[in-house]
């Protein structure tokens, strides 16, 4: 079974998967800003669909977990998400009121099936 950080990355690749079939371009992954060595936050996946960016997270576990994925994404995580994407966009000389939008994609994880079930959430 893999550790966390393997089943994270693999949901995070799942996920730039799905984003691309369903016609997403996707700008940039795994975008973090740091303030005096310390990561202040990260974006999983960012994403262009027509007119809009879209700042993507992704959470991601195995079947067993005994919870939902999208039950880890609470109020705080959302407004440290919002801050780096500001980020992101004043560091890609985009403007603040360009369209943009935060979403969740909650992906699970069946190892013995080889298959994932992906639950998007948008504009969180």
């Amino acid at each position: 079974m893999p550790d966390a950080k393997e089943i994270g990355e693999l949901g995070e690749n799942i996920a730039q998967r799905y984003l691309e079939e369903k016609g997403y371009k996707i700008l940039d992954r795994n975008f973090f800003k740091t303030i005096n060595g310390f990561k202040i936050g990260e974006i999983d996946i960012v994403a262009r669909k027509q007119d809009t960016i879209i700042f993507f997270e992704v959470k991601t576990l195995s079947g067993n977990a005994g919870f939902s994925p999208e039950s880890k994404i609470n109020f705080q995580k959302q407004n440290k998400i919002s801050k780096i994407a500001q980020i992101w966009l004043d560091e890609n000389g985009i403007p603040q009121d360009s369209l943009w939008q935060i979403d969740a994609l909650a992906i699970v994880l069946d190892f013995s099936s080889r298959k994932a079930r992906i639950n998007h959430f948008q504009n969180i």
